[in-house]
């Protein structure tokens, strides 16, 4: 168990210090390319899933430079908002962005520090695929989920032969990237804690997992 330990603080380590070097230019370079394709997709599942609700509390997991979460703010009314980051170089990009608008948190999305169902909705955008332990994000997540809340979770995908060799390689990954995970991993996944899991693909090269918790 230590050595998963030590391994998955590596990985850690390495998104960190990756997104930290990327932060002044995410929003415009190739890094941050394949998030912003996502960037409409989520928020748009985001604003369906809080449909009605006068003041959701929302929840942004891998925050990066708060570009999204200023997407969803702009078409959500009276909503408060939380961003979790791992980089404080993109916390301090998200905190120019969004000024006093979210209340932004540097931590990890396994040991969220946020009471039991304290949020409506949260998104992960293009960092799922970070996490060395994705089972026990996923239990955060629904942990601090009200009941009846939702999951949007954009990310990268590869059909199977490109999806085989391209999780081969990042083990060697300097981003901390740790896999992509086909449809069916994707509900095994969240399908341990939440009740209802859809996916779908979007384009060639990325996807969007809805999840809700059950009442």
């Amino acid at each position: 168990m230590e050595k998963d330990g030590i391994a998955a603080r590596e990985l850690k380590r390495r998104s960190r210090e990756a997104f930290d070097g990327q932060a002044a230019t995410y929003d415009g370079d190739t890094h941050g390319a394949h998030a912003r394709t996502l960037y409409p997709h989520v928020a748009e599942e985001v604003v369906r899933a809080v449909a009605g609700m006068p003041a959701p509390h929302l929840l942004d997991l891998g925050c990066g430079t708060g570009a999204l979460s200023e997407l969803v703010l702009g078409q959500v009314t009276g909503a408060s908002l939380t961003c979790l980051d791992l980089s404080p170089s993109m916390l301090k990009a998200a905190r120019a962005r969004l000024g006093g608008s979210a209340e932004l948190v540097l931590g990890d999305a396994e040991k969220l520090p946020f009471r039991d169902g304290s949020f409506d909705t949260a998104w992960c955008n293009d960092s799922f695929h970070h996490y060395p332990d994705p089972e026990r994000a996923a239990f955060q997540i629904w942990r601090v989920l009200k009941k009846g809340g939702s999951l949007v979770i954009g990310d990268v995908w590869q059909p199977a032969p490109a999806r085989a060799v391209m999780n081969a390689w990042m083990p060697h990954s300097a981003e901390g990237d740790v896999r992509i995970y086909s449809e069916r991993e994707i509900k095994e996944i969240l399908g341990k804690w939440f009740d209802n899991v859809n996916w779908r693909r979007v384009g060639s090269t990325a996807c969007l997992a809805i999840a809700r918790k059950g009442h």
